[in-house]
């Protein structure tokens, strides 16, 4: 949990929050060490820089779920929108 917090410029404190919050719900090691996703991480720092702002971080992590949902949707969609056989990578 110490490298996952340097890495958002957190504390391991504010990383259990968001966990306790059901914003972040990360593996365990066989040795019960957190392990984070880098999706996760940078789900973290999102909601880092909403309390950073003054948010509390209640609300912080519903909007970082909300803005997780609607980019989503959005995805999803685009991907309805597009022809039988369209591909976005081409």
């Amino acid at each position: 949990m110490g490298r996952a917090a340097e890495m958002t410029r957190t504390t391991p404190g504010f990383l259990r929050a968001l966990g306790e919050h059901g914003l972040i719900t990360p593996l365990r090691s066989e040795g019960g060490h957190r392990r984070y996703s880098r999706y996760q991480l940078r789900i973290a720092m999102r909601a880092r820089d909403l309390v950073d702002q003054g948010t509390p971080i209640d609300a912080a992590c519903r909007i970082v779920i909300l803005e997780d949902q609607l980019e989503e949707a959005l995805r999803l969609n685009e991907q309805l929108r597009r022809p039988a056989g369209q591909d976005s990578d081409v």
